[in-house]
């Protein structure tokens, strides 16, 4: 089958390969999950926030592939919401304030927030919130 080579035939062939869910993490190789908690390329978690401001006390309800459902004891206006979120998640994953910050979101009810300097990982903060869970 000569005739069939790239000359007779000048598009390009490109093989689609699936990206690999794993990341290079200072020397060590760390899978990064899918799903509301992640790890972004600096090394940071990111967690993807269902917010539900007006509620009569702050509490996470559920963990879904969308994000974290948190009810928020504080209306949503001037930032009020967003400050009781994060006084509220530092509470929960025993991180200080400043560990914390909202990365996207400050006038959405999705919000992506960004835990720095942190040595739980991935697993210790989804730990931390399903004992959180399960205490309501």
């Amino acid at each position: 089958m000569r005739f069939f080579n790239a000359t007779l035939f000048p598009t390009k062939i490109i093989k689609i390969m699936p990206k690999k869910n794993t990341k290079q993490v200072q020397g060590k190789l760390e899978t990064v999950q899918t799903g509301p908690i992640t790890v972004d390329k600096s090394g940071d978690v990111v967690i993807k926030i269902n917010a539900k401001p007006g509620a009569k006390n702050n509490n996470i309800t559920d963990i879904s592939s969308d994000g974290i459902g948190v009810q928020i004891n504080a209306p949503p206006t001037d930032g009020e919401a967003n400050a009781e979120l994060i006084k509220y998640l530092s509470k929960v994953l025993g991180l200080r304030k400043s560990d914390l910050s909202l990365d996207r979101g400050s006038r959405s009810r999705n919000k992506i927030l960004i835990v720095h300097n942190t040595s739980l990982g991935i697993e210790g903060i989804t730990e931390k919130i399903k004992e959180e869970i399960n205490d309501k």
